[in-house]
């Protein structure tokens, strides 16, 4: 069993604190999707180089007793590929990691193999569920809800959970689809997904330098009091 999220107040907005977790809440996620499929045994990733889903989903196998497989670029190792080795996946690094490349693999290597593909970004109906189930653990009332915002998973759980609520999404790297985006007003950032967002815009708790603190400044300048922000990770 995973801890509840913690949520803790900063200028007047409440952060739900999945940095505190190690894996953030993809862990929770993957681990939720992975107990729907208990006679697999072996399950694979495709993942950019600074993906969180990597250690997530190594996290989550190790805890349950599943063999974790990521696959990534090929080329000098990111911390987050490391911590994942570390926590038991098996690393194929891919020449010419472009993402369709990555997918390609990973497919292929699955169908050889017998093993179960997560899709990318974890857009399955079974992980938006479970997101939409973990906010019944918030118990804040939000004015607004933010998040960033990719593949949309996280963001249209959180649409879910709360439904009365205005929803935003920060858009980083991947151009969010107009379903992947579902009710939220989006913002996009001007950072890539692989620059770091710079130290003068970083909250004030941990966050991921690619992905959740791209969107601080923009909860700054733009969310109402009382509004919640979900910190996926560090």
């Amino acid at each position: 069993m995973l801890p509840s999220p913690i949520v803790e107040e900063f200028d007047g907005i409440h952060v739900v604190r999945d940095d505190l977790l190690e894996g953030g809440t993809k862990r929770r996620l993957f681990t939720e999707y992975i107990k729907h499929f208990p006679n697999d045994q072996e399950f694979v990733y495709a993942s950019p180089r600074q993906g969180y889903g990597q250690l997530a989903l190594s996290l989550s196998c190790r805890d349950l007793g599943k063999q974790a497989v990521v696959f990534v670029p090929k080329g000098k190792r990111h911390q987050l590929t490391i911590d994942s080795e570390k926590y038991g996946a098996k690393i194929h690094e891919v020449p010419m990691g472009f993402l369709s490349n990555l997918n390609h693999k990973s497919k292929k290597y699955c169908e050889e193999n017998n093993s179960h593909l997560l899709p990318f970004g974890g857009d399955h109906p079974i992980i938006v569920e479970s997101m939409t189930n973990l906010c019944k653990q918030i118990k804040v009332v939000p004015s607004e809800i933010w998040s960033v915002i990719s593949s949309g998973v996280i963001n249209r759980g959180l649409q879910n959970g709360f439904p009365n609520v205005k929803c935003y999404g920060v858009m980083i790297g991947h151009q969010t689809t107009k379903e992947e985006q579902g009710r939220a007003t989006l913002f996009k950032s001007k950072y890539k997904f692989e620059q770091n967002c710079k130290k003068s815009e970083l909250p004030p708790f941990p966050s991921s330098l690619t992905y959740d603190s791209k969107a601080w400044t923009f909860i700054q300048e733009k969310a109402k009091r009382n509004s919640l922000f979900w910190n996926v990770g560090s």
